[in-house]
């Protein structure tokens, strides 16, 4: 298939720190795959647009939006893609649909930046052979999109996996970092509250990194024991940053082990946890790869 016949999509994976943008086909081809700083909204899906349009000048066939949330993802809804009350700063009431209108008329679907991972993860990463699955993300934030035969769980609104309260890790007197509930997960656990627990970044731990990878290791643990025993998904991807810490899954499934107590009669030995907890299949490709296929299911007709 020829770039210059070719349908082109573009994908937005929209997070808290980068926006990754790329150009491809409908067989997951790539045009062009870029990285912008997360900035002010405007200047953002400026730099966005100016990446599509160079790479696509021709025009797009459909957009896929994968965003962190808070985000409305209901298509019948009149606020469909505004951004809800986020603790990131200036994107609250921010609406990707207009955003976008104001370059292009190319149809445009919105999901969470979750959803969206899962979606790239199902179609071809760890969970092909799958049906039903969990994918977390622990980096800016924490979130979760559920899968449920085939489709991401969707009800009132999207799952807020990252804000469930869990129990405090003997030791730890960080207070929490979430400006909504202060010691959830995501207040405890994402990448931000590892910075601000320890005064540096999460790649400059130093002497602090045996015990900042074991409060993890408890917080997400019990987390996806919790998520495990509410979902009984088939399997659980955990991506993001913050879980490419060296031997961080490994003493999650430790956790997560314990947490159960051989409760889940299949998950009761240990090594089972090795294939039920694992690391996204695509890399960090996985939001890209779903947002191009999101991007699909809204094709522009030609």
């Amino acid at each position: 298939m020829s770039f210059d016949t070719a349908p082109l999509f573009g994908a937005i994976e929209a997070g808290g720190t980068k926006f990754l943008c790329a150009v491809g086909t409908s067989t997951r081809e790539y045009v062009a795959i870029g990285s912008i700083a997360t900035g002010k909204p405007a200047e953002t899906m400026r730099s966005v647009m100016e990446f599509f349009a160079e790479h696509a000048p021709n025009g797009l066939a459909g957009i896929g939006v994968g965003a962190f949330g808070p985000i409305d993802i209901d298509p019948l809804s009149r606020t469909y893609g505004t951004m809800l009350p986020t603790p990131k700063a200036h994107w609250g009431g921010f609406n990707y649909l207009e955003a976008i209108a104001e370059y292009t008329d190319a149809p445009v679907a919105i999901d969470t930046d979750v959803n969206t991972a899962a979606r790239g993860e199902l179609a071809a990463g760890a969970a092909t052979d799958l049906s039903t699955f969990l994918y977390l993300t622990v980096g800016t934030g924490v979130g979760g999109g559920m899968v449920v035969d085939g489709r991401p769980l969707i009800g009132a609104g999207h799952p807020e996996m990252g804000h469930v309260t869990v129990p405090r890790a003997p030791g730890d007197t960080f207070a929490g970092g979430c400006p909504f509930h202060t010691d959830c997960l995501e207040g405890m656990a994402s990448g931000p509250a590892i910075e601000h627990r320890w005064g540096r970044p999460g790649g400059l731990l130093g002497e602090f990194q045996t015990r900042a990878t074991e409060f993890e290791a408890w917080y997400l643990g019990i987390a996806l024991a919790d998520f495990t025993l509410t979902l009984a998904p088939q399997r659980i991807i955990l991506g993001g940053g913050v879980s490419r810490m060296d031997g961080l899954i490994h003493r999650v499934r430790d956790r997560m082990h314990r947490q159960l107590n051989g409760y889940v009669h299949a998950l009761a030995e240990r090594n089972t946890l090795d294939t039920f907890v694992v690391p996204p299949g695509l890399g960090d490709r996985s939001g890209i790869t779903g947002a191009l296929d999101l991007a699909k299911s809204v094709r522009k007709a030609t």
